[in-house]
């Protein structure tokens, strides 16, 4: 057999043996038995592809322990749903590994054709409970960024003391927390939506959490303008993090939404440093 052609061939083993013993440790700590028979069915998949390359090759291999561990712990804190289709991404698709394959072995176009539709089926049936709630947290998310972020800048400039500015800031984000619950868990309650006590809830801790992170540069530093800085740091990075989520778990626009809800934060933020130096020059606060 051709080096190039082995080399390929035991790569795609490798990467599906590896899958294998992914989605079946998935399975085993899964608690919704629709999502551990999905994980399953994949996994029986990915074995026997496992073991048709194997008798190609004549070499039994061994998934790497650390990539199945980092797997299995990212679906632990992030989500199956999240972590099956960064796996896919990062990984490449299979179904084109086959297709080079081919070349050398017939049945593997045929293989990969059967092994993209049925793997794209079964993760189209992953049914994950905070998936449903991501429109909650969106909410709490970019409300908190979008005022907490404005807030602040203007709070720089009125205020001097560090621990002034935070003090503002907490209660402006824990009131508007609560506000933000409260009018979430009203609006759902009027549409009639049995989730609406655990929608508020998603808002509510996303809105805490976000306030937590942003308030904490003028908690720690003395210099206010250093704190604002990390501050709007803290916030772009908050918007990468959780639209790289989003855009993963449920195939949306990952650029276009980061560029969205960075530009508004920022430009609030902008907006209310101007209110701020007016406040401060003008009124002299």
């Amino acid at each position: 057999m051709d080096e190039k052609l082995l080399a390929a061939a035991r790569a795609v083993q490798l990467k599906e043996i590896t899958e294998y013993q992914v989605y079946v440790k998935l399975a085993e700590l899964c608690k919704d038995s629709h999502n551990a028979g999905v994980l399953r069915s994949i996994g029986e998949e990915e074995k026997n592809h496992a073991l048709f390359w194997q008798k190609k090759t004549g070499v039994e291999l061994k998934p790497p322990r650390f990539r199945v561990f980092w797997n299995v712990l990212k679906a632990r804190i992030l989500g199956l749903t999240f972590t099956l289709k960064q796996m896919e991404k990062m990984e490449g698709s299979v179904s084109q590994d086959y297709r080079e394959l081919a070349k050398g072995f017939p049945d593997a176009g045929v293989f990969g054709k059967e092994e993209a539709d049925h793997e794209n089926k079964l993760l189209n049936m992953l049914d994950e409970e905070r998936l449903h709630y991501a429109g909650s947290v969106v909410l709490g998310l970019n409300d908190a960024l979008v005022e907490l972020t404005g807030c602040l800048a203007g709070f720089t400039l009125a205020l001097e003391n560090t621990r002034i500015i935070s003090l503002a800031g907490l209660v402006t984000g824990v009131s508007a927390s609560l506000s933000m619950a409260a009018s979430e868990y009203l609006s759902c309650r009027t549409d009639n939506d049995p989730r609406a006590l655990k929608s508020s809830l998603y808002t509510g801790v996303a809105y805490v959490i976000t306030v937590a992170l942003l308030i904490l540069p003028f908690l720690l530093l003395a210099n206010k303008f250093a704190a604002l800085g990390i501050t709007l740091a803290v916030a772009v990075l908050i918007i990468l993090a959780f639209n790289y989520y989003l855009a993963t778990a449920k195939d949306l626009n990952f650029k276009r939404r980061f560029a969205e809800m960075t530009v508004i934060s920022l430009t609030v933020a902008a907006f209310s440093f101007g209110v701020g130096y007016v406040l401060n020059r003008f009124l002299g606060a």
